[in-house]
């Protein structure tokens, strides 16, 4: 079993605090600029999606969020805002005034901090709700139209991934200029309200019709020049899931970095326990590839982070298949929640060593609110990273160990 470590031993003598390192960038990003955000990293699901609009329920509790970022130093918040289906909430003002307000809460007391969005492989019929904004058609070199999104017009024509979500959810084809607008809307729309990251989900299936990469690279080109023009920072951080280790066209990458699922395997014999391993199923550690980025700087192995899948409960919770990519039957994050609290802390303070030694080029991004599976319908949808409350039961009071580990 991973010791159970109660304390943490700060190697090398004085700490470097956070505010000693560089967070600055502009119009591009250096490597140790992106690996200081990047080691500072948390995914915070919905954060800046205010109620009644989050897809996984009620958010209780974000002021505690708020102290959570300011009392650890998070600099990088992953996913804070995005939609899976649900897309009519988009024309509600609310909806961006809200998340508006919570960057202005959180650049109040530390301007340098991240939001990162999310454009997913989902859209629904939904979206034919929606009108297309002029500047969404200014943006990609069209003409402009008066009218609404088409959800038929962003699907493959050969019904490949169509209704792969259910009846009337799909996966968007990045070929079709329609789904090139729903994005550029969307990641316009990110950028306008304060994002300056944004995660661009599974680029495999999106590019099922693309797949060396050459509509997602002319698209990613209008998405830059947008955010040079539009973003605080005239830069977006654009990531994406890589499976085949990055994202590169003639040796040049469309991603600032890459991102993958920690890819945990179980341990048969030690029940619901899991480790890291290289080469296990398709865990990108040490698969990262060599290139030239987006700010131009050329490296051996493009900076990843690796994150706590969620994804679904199995057929088999709590019986182990080390060749599936569940961990003992439940999604990453729903097996890390279902942990007794002393084993969450050492198996982040593993995980976060295991990286350093292992492959330095990683980093991990800490779980401070993230969707759950564990198939008990009185179960929470979504679990947090701040300490268990009447109000948020759910939280695993995590600040403690994030704050020593990144010391």
């Amino acid at each position: 079993m991973i010791q159970v470590i109660l304390g943490f031993v700060l190697m090398g003598g004085a700490l470097t605090a956070c505010e000693d390192r560089n967070w600055d960038f502009d119009g591009g990003i250096s490597r140790p600029v992106l690996e200081n955000y990047l080691s500072r990293s948390a995914t915070m699901s919905e954060f800046l999606t205010v109620d009644p609009f989050c897809n996984d329920g009620h958010y209780a509790d974000k002021e505690k969020d708020i102290e959570l970022i300011k009392n650890i130093g998070a600099k990088f918040i992953g996913r804070s805002i995005y939609r899976w289906g649900g897309e009519r909430v988009l024309s509600d003002p609310g909806f961006w005034n809200g998340a508006r307000g919570l960057i202005e809460k959180v650049h109040a007391f530390d301007k340098r901090v991240i939001f990162q969005a999310a454009t997913f492989e989902a859209v629904t019929r939904e979206v034919n709700t929606l009108k297309i904004p002029a500047w969404t058609f200014e943006a990609l070199g069209l003409p402009v139209e008066e009218r609404n999104f088409s959800y038929e017009m962003m699907l493959n024509p050969e019904g490949k991934y169509v209704d792969l979500w259910g009846a009337g959810s799909s996966v968007p084809d990045i070929t079709q200029v329609e789904t090139q607008l729903w994005f550029m809307y969307l990641i316009g729309s990110y950028v306008q309200i304060g994002c300056e990251a944004v995660h661009l989900g599974q680029i495999a299936l999106i590019g099922m019709n693309d797949p060396h990469f050459e509509t997602w690279q002319s698209f990613l080109v209008k998405i830059r020049n947008y955010a040079r023009e539009n973003a605080r920072r005239h830069w977006i951080l654009l990531d994406a899931h890589t499976p085949a280790g990055g994202m590169i066209v003639n040796g040049i990458s469309l991603l600032d970095f890459n991102s993958f699922p920690l890819r945990i395997k179980e341990v048969p014999e030690k029940p619901m326990e899991g480790v890291l391993e290289k080469g296990h199923l398709d865990a990108i550690y040490g698969r990262s590839l060599g290139c030239i980025t987006p700010s131009g700087w050329e490296c051996q192995a493009l900076p990843y982070l690796v994150e706590f899948d969620n994804f679904g409960v199995s057929d088999h919770p709590g019986v182990a298949n080390v060749n599936d990519h569940y961990t003992w039957g439940y999604d990453e994050i729903t097996w890390f929640y279902l942990q007794k609290p002393e084993y969450r802390e050492a198996w982040l303070k593993y995980a976060y060593d295991w990286l350093q030694k292992n492959d330095p080029n990683g980093h991990l991004e800490m779980p401070l609110a993230r969707v759950i599976s564990t198939g008990n319908p009185g179960d929470p949808k979504t679990c947090r990273g701040i300490a268990p409350s009447e109000s948020c039961p759910q939280g695993m009071n995590l600040e403690a160990a994030i704050k020593a580990l990144w010391k």
